[in-house]
This record gives C-alpha cells, sequence and structure tokens, in this order.
C-alpha cells in the first residue's frame, strides 16, 4: 500500500489457480464488498433502528461492477467504475426499483480512498480518506444521499494498518495523545492480511485499540451504518501468527460499540470455519467462500464460482442465525448478458442463496436489469425464505450432480430445493421420507407462485442443465414409522482401520471412524416386510466432505459424497436410495481407497 500503486486488489485469490484481479488490482486494497448495515440513530435521515443482522441484510455492492471487462464498465482503466456519481445513480435505482422488497443497503467497496492509479489517501492521522476525484463530495455528502432514499450506507477496509498510513512511524492517531503509528503495529512491522498489504496491529500496546476507535468513529460520523473488513485471517488463503485478525475483529466490535451507532460488521474472505465461534462472536456475517465474480468479460460465470457454493455451503449450515450470517457473496442474476449465465443458472444461484440465508446484495447494473432479472430479484416467497425464521437449509441427498436440500420451517412445512447440477437435462426427485414423514403433501411452487396440487410421497422434476426448482411443502399424511441401527452395535462387523470412538453430538455417544483405505461397517440383522427401495437416512460425522461406497446386501456399491458437517464433533444426515428385502438385510459402508466419513447409526423405514 502506501503512496505507491496497488499490484493486488484484495478479494480473493480466485479457485483452481485462477488469479483475481481484485488481487491483483490492490495489493491492500480488499477487494469485497463494502457495505454498511442498518444504521439506527439520532439522524432522522437514517431509516428506523432495528437489531443489526436480525435478518440477513439486502442491497447492491459496487464491486462487480468495478471488477468486470465487460464492455462499458471501466472505461478508465481498470476498477475505476467506482465513482460518486456511480454510486448515486444505483443508490436512486435501488431506491426506485428493489427497496419495496427489501433491498436497503448501498454498499461502497474497494478503492475510495483510492485513485485512478491505486494510490491511497491518508488523513493527518492514518485513516483513510477518499479519493477528491472519485468522490468529490465525500463520503459523508454520499450516505447522507444515501440515506435521504430511506437506504443504508456501507463502506469498506481492509484489516491491519496500511503501509501508506504508517508514515515512519510518525502519524499520531486522533485523539491518543502520545500515540503514534509506531506505537500500534510490532516493531518487526510484520505484514497481515490477504495480500500483505498492511502491517499487523498489536492489541497488547494500549494505542492500538485507540486507532481503531478513531476509525470507527470517522465512518459513524459520516452516516455509515455497515462496514465490510476484508482480508480477514485465518481466512483470505492465508494462515499463521500473522494473519490470525481475531483481536482486529475483536477491536472492531468494541470501536463501533463505543461510537453508539448501530453499524453492522461483515467480514471477508474464506473465513476459516474452525473460528467459525470468533466469527459470530465479535461480527454479523462472513464470507465463506473466495470471490464470486469471474474477473472476466462478464461479472461471474457458472464454473468460476457459483457453482463451487454448493460444496462449500453444508459446512457452514449450523453457524449462521439471527445477529449473523453466512456470506457467499453478491447475487448477479439481473442480467443474463452481463452476469454471463443461462436463466436456469441465475434461477439456481439466487435458490442457493435463498436457502442458506445468505446476504441477498446484487452487483449488477440495477439500471440495465432484464425482465427475468427483475423476476428473479423480486420474488416476494423466495425473499421469504431468505428472511424467516427458519433454519438454514442443508442437503438431504449424498451431493453429485443431482442434489435435493430442504430445511423445516417453524410452521411445520419444509422448504425443499431440487438442483441438477450437472451439464446436461436431469430428473431430481425429492423424497418425503427424508425429512420423516410419509404420505400425500401439498406441493407449492415458489418461483412460478403456482399450487402443484398433491403429491404422494415424493416429487420428482425434469432440470435443465445447472437448473433447479424451489418448493414448500406440507405434509397431510403422517409420521414416518422407522427402526434405527447404530453403528457401533456389537452385532454389526467392522474391518480393517474401523473402529468405535466416543461421540457427543452422536446417537448413544458413540460412533464409527477410522474408515480409510479399505474399512468398513457392515451393520447387520436389518429387518424390513417387503422387497423395495427404501429411503434410508444415515447420519454421520465428516468435518471435510467425503466419500464412501454403500451397498445393501451383496448388490454392487455406489460411491457417494456426503457434505461436510462442519468439524468433526458435529452430526449431520443425508438420506440414501437402497434396494432392501423382505427380512434380514445389511448395509455396507466401504471407504475404498480413501477416507470416509464416520457413521453414528442409520434409520430404516419400517414399509416402502
Amino acid at each position: 500500500m502506501g503512496s505507491s500503486s496497488y499490484a493486488v486488489i484484495p478479494g480473493a485469490a480466485p479457485r483452481s489457480g485462477r488469479r483475481s484481479i481484485r488481487a491483483v488490482l490492490v495489493l491492500a486494497l480488499t477487494a469485497g464488498v463494502a457495505t454498511v448495515v442498518p444504521a439506527a440513530q439520532a439522524d432522522t435521515s437514517t431509516p428506523a433502528a432495528a437489531p443489526v443482522a436480525a435478518k440477513p441484510y439486502m442491497g447492491w455492492s459496487s464491486w462487480s461492477m468495478q471488477s468486470s471487462k465487460y464492455p462499458g464498465l471501466n472505461p478508465d482503466g481498470d476498477y475505476s467504475y467506482l465513482t460518486e456519481a456511480n454510486v448515486l445513480k444505483q443508490t436512486d435505482a435501488l431506491a426506485s426499483k428493489l427497496k419495496k422488497y427489501g433491498y436497503d443497503h448501498v454498499n461502497i467497496d474497494a478503492g475510495w480512498w483510492m485513485d485512478k492509479n491505486w494510490k491511497t489517501q491518508f488523513d493527518q492521522y492514518g485513516r483513510q480518506t477518499p479519493d477528491p476525484v472519485r468522490f468529490p463530495h465525500g463520503m459523508k455528502s454520499v450516505a447522507d444521499h444515501i440515506h435521504s432514499k430511506g437506504l443504508k450506507a456501507g463502506i469498506y477496509l481492509p484489516v491491519g494498518l496500511e503501509k501508506g498510513a504508517y508514515g515512519d512511524g510518525k502519524t499520531p492517531i486522533s485523539k491518543a495523545p502520545g500515540c503514534t503509528t509506531a506505537d500500534i503495529v510490532y516493531s518487526d512491522l510484520r505484514t497481515t492480511n490477504g495480500w500483505d498489504n498492511a502491517y499487523k496491529i498489536d492489541f497488547d500496546k494500549s494505542c492500538a485499540q485507540k486507532y481503531i476507535d478513531s476509525q470507527a468513529q470517522m465512518f459513524a460520523d459520516w452516516g455509515y451504518d455497515f462496514l465490510k473488513l476484508d482480508g480477514v485471517g485465518p481466512g483470505s488463503f492465508k494462515s499463521g501468527d500473522n494473519y490470525n485478525n481475531v483481536a482486529d475483529v475483536a477491536a472492531w466490535q468494541k470501536a463501533i460499540a463505543a461510537t453508539g451507532r448501530p453499524i453492522h460488521l461483515e467480514l471477508s474472505w474464506s473465513l476459516d470455519i474452525g473460528h467459525a465461534a470468533d466469527w459470530k462472536k465479535y461480527s454479523n456475517g462472513w464470507r465463506i467462500d473466495t470471490d464470486i465474480e469471474c474477473y472476466c468479460n462478464t461479472l461471474v460465470t457458472w464454473e468460476n464460482s457459483v457453482n463451487d457454493r454448493w460444496d462449500d455451503a453444508p459446512a457452514w449450515s449450523s453457524k449462521a442465525g439471527p445477529g449473523g450470517w453466512n456470506d457467499l457473496d453478491a447475487i448477479d442474476v439481473g442480467n443474463g448478458e452481463m452476469d454471463g449465465l443461462t436463466k436456469a443458472e441465475r434461477q439456481s444461484y439466487m435458490t442457493l442463496w435463498a436457502i442458506n440465508k445468505s446476504p441477498l446484495f446484487t452487483g449488477d447494473d440495477l439500471t440495465k436489469l432484464d425482465s427475468y432479472g427483475v423476476s428473479l430479484l423480486t420474488n416476494k416467497e423466495v425473499i421469504a425464505v431468505d428472511q424467516n425464521t427458519s433454519p438454514v437449509a442443508r442437503p438431504v441427498t449424498p451431493v453429485g450432480d443431482q442434489q435435493v436440500w430442504g430445511t423445516k420451517n417453524a410452521d411445520g412445512s419444509y422448504t425443499v430445493a431440487l438442483f441438477n447440477l450437472g451439464d446436461s437435462p436431469a430428473s431430481v426427485t425429492a423424497h418425503w421420507a427424508s425429512f420423516g414423514f410419509t404420505g400425500n403433501a401439498s406441493v407449492r411452487d415458489l418461483w412460478n407462485k403456482t399450487n402443484l396440487g398433491t403429491h404422494k410421497n415424493k416429487i420428482t422434476e425434469a432440470l435443465p442443465a445447472h437448473g433447479s426448482r424451489l418448493f414448500t411443502i406440507k405434509p397431510g399424511g403422517g409420521t414416518l414409522a422407522t427402526t434405527g441401527y447404530e453403528a457401533e452395535a456389537a452385532a454389526n462387523t467392522l474391518s480393517g482401520n474401523a473402529s468405535v470412538g466416543g461421540c457427543d453430538a452422536c446417537s448413544g455417544g458413540k460412533k464409527v471412524g477410522n474408515l480409510y483405505t479399505g474399512g468398513k461397517l457392515r451393520i447387520n440383522d436389518i429387518t424390513v416386510k417387503k422387497d423395495g427401495i427404501y429411503t434410508v437416512k444415515v447420519a454421520y460425522v465428516s468435518g471435510d466432505p467425503r466419500s464412501v461406497t454403500v451397498l445393501s446386501n451383496s448388490g454392487n456399491g455406489t460411491s457417494l459424497k456426503f457434505p461436510s458437517t462442519g468439524d468433526w464433533s458435529t452430526a449431520e444426515t443425508v438420506s440414501v436410495q437402497l434396494a432392501l428385502k423382505a427380512g434380514s438385510n445389511t448395509i455396507t459402508f466401504d471407504s475404498g481407497s480413501g477416507y470416509a466419513p464416520d457413521i453414528d447409526r442409520i434409520v430404516v423405514p419400517q414399509s416402502v
């Protein structure tokens, strides 16, 4: 950072070796979304206050258009889109088109304190100050305009003390007599954040908190309601002591509280799930993945990196709730040409975000939404899935090309999503047994806003490549009668490395683990009354996605990938379809040459 041009822009280095321009754009700029959450306070221009992050926030962010090579978006050079004029234009469009549906945040992302050559601007106290060309009227004026439209204003910073703010260590800290920038960092000037563009702050020094306090107060004085803190670790593709920014996040929470202004604190990017408790304790949201943007001639592409989220979201499903949410990044579904996606992909994208209760913020040009994009962004029934109080959905099937996700709602209904992630059309079936009930159920198609009538035991839909459906299912039948079988039961057969171990989260306090390189668990004496295909629920523990071959009796096994449960102390379930015969059966879990999940128990319906 400093007064020199940035070489890398924060955001996130891409997957599969993709080099994020954000990471190539500004060594110190965390590419992310600068967004400020609800601001309730004495400022009469600010919307009425509500608990911060009581629900996932909704709105617009500047980053997707800043980072794109789409023709016309950045005519004055990379990332030049970010200007006061463009932010105000999108603010007005958000207010007129989407505000009534709940979209109320305008988030200014990385670059507001840099000129078009990425030279940084700081005030006399080492705090970022707006570039006078990008924001000629300053950041308070922009926030005032956003508030005048009944919206909330968001802003962005990278974590740490940016190198350009250091000033040879002699820069004073605002309202902290005797404190300078040399008094807030480690003496060896070790670096931190996802781009190493900042010095790591030493919070054992008394002056350190005062610097964060001064930044937070500046944002509060400007009227911002949301702060995105980017490049945070562990995460942002960095690990180790230098990149552990938990203390920074805690300091920001303390500083925000001291301002008296409710400011939503969002963290980015690819946060370490091992510190989920810290992120929940000190912030209101956390990016679980890399940037959604492709840094290409559209805003995003399916393969880079929209479709990654189906693999990455399940691990975080238990971490979200009122006060703090899993952030899947921007929903760029508003204009097919600009977004670079098919209609089917756009719907699946929005569906996954909604069932995960991710913040719903778009990075599209709101002045150029197409009719299909408007229909996606303004579907009240789908938005309600994102905003209601039901738990975050999880896959109820193994995670292959065809998947079923779901969650139970407070009124006893279920939200159920079908996905075909394959490259060709395929049918996908949701079995009521996966949710613990049987018989008839009424089905509501949320995207098409139509009732599909009564379906018995299941629903099957033919889906296009990368397609989806989203339903509300209301059971009309009874609870499914089942029999449970513990993995650790003495009657079962363990082979290879397989062994019984303790598990506080598991049924009976035990599980079978060490299923690797040939380890097998065979559950014996599973009894049913007639031949058929049974929906068998498998309770398991797996700190990462793992595959296991599952077979019944002497049949051919199928390798199935179970989604992560988030850690090795949390149990979840998926359902598998297995052929069982009248009488006694066996079900085997075979690790093959790899590493399989630990198995807790299975639950088998008493009838087909």
